[in-house]
């Protein structure tokens, strides 16, 4: 049986949802940001209330397109800061968004369970050190840091292994580990090192992943996260993330009845309820 911390993944276990927390100003979708010991107490007891299974905290966005790299002590102090208002208030299992070795540590000394690297463990090479020491559940992201061509699905599915392969050398079981196909992190140009240079349509790409999910699973539950992503705002021409809700509600039905394990969201309650939809959508068409 997989599990996410102590949470239960994939097989005949619902599809769970991690709840996404970002302590950092500058993340692209300013409406997930809490940073005051008020906001984020009300805003882990509003997702806990809401359903979320896990909650995810970020100290550095990612977005691709933004320059928003810190120093590792500020990502570290965000995350540990609300680690322990986390844990004063909730016993939801913590999932820390980083992929930075240092940051890690600082975390997991914290007593948590879950590490999400958007580097498939790639970024920092000590961070294979840190995940051998401390075992920690895995939610590794498809990603290169050369330029990928050609078969996109293909490339996709061998990133995923390659991360697999990292994981496996530190002796963290395969049932502690969850795979992200990584949507919205292939793109053409960026301004940080966190995404993935491809030479086609980055948003057709993303649209090719969501339509054909259990293709890259490798055997592991698959972690999908599209809440208000750039290829949402693409197909909808909505350039502010706050209008587009009613696309990444679309993405998550699609993805998970095309076999996502786990929704990463801004939008607990509403996702959580998308869930049921879709998991009836599922139960009555194999029954016809």
């Amino acid at each position: 049986m997989h599990k996410l911390g102590t949470v239960s993944v994939g097989g005949l276990n619902p599809v769970r949802i991690m709840g996404i927390l970002n302590t950092s100003p500058e993340s692209f979708y300013k409406n997930s940001i809490r940073t005051s010991k008020r906001n984020i107490t009300q805003t882990v007891r509003l997702m806990e209330a809401q359903g979320a299974d896990i909650i995810d905290v970020g100290g550095m966005s990612t977005a691709p397109y933004l320059s928003t790299m810190i120093p590792e002590k500020i990502e570290a102090k965000r995350i540990t800061d609300a680690i322990k208002i986390i844990q004063n208030v909730s016993n939801l299992p913590i999932s820390i968004d980083t992929c930075r070795a240092s940051v890690a540590i600082e975390a997991l000394e914290f007593g948590v369970e879950i590490i999400n690297d958007v580097s498939g463990l790639k970024y920092d090479k000590q961070m294979l050190d840190v995940v051998k020491i401390y075992q920690p559940s895995l939610v590794l992201c498809a990603f290169s840091k050369k330029i990928i061509m050609g078969n996109i699905k293909q490339q996709t599915q061998k990133l995923l292994k390659q991360s697999l392969h990292l994981a496996k050398l530190t002796g963290v079981p395969k049932t502690k580990i969850i795979v992200d196909p990584a949507i919205g992190f292939f793109r053409k140009s960026g301004n940080s090192p966190f995404f993935t240079k491809i030479t086609s349509d980055w948003v057709q790409r993303d649209l090719n992943i969501l339509a054909d999910l259990n293709s890259f699973k490798c055997g592991q539950p698959l972690l999908v996260s599209v809440s208000n992503k750039s290829f949402i705002g693409k197909i909808l021409n909505k350039p502010n993330p706050v209008d587009r809700l009613p696309g990444s509600l679309a993405a998550e039905v699609v993805a998970i009845i095309n076999g996502a394990d786990i929704i990463r969201t801004h939008n607990v309650k509403q996702s959580k309820r998308l869930v049921r939809v879709a998991k009836n959508f599922l139960r009555s068409n194999k029954s016809l």
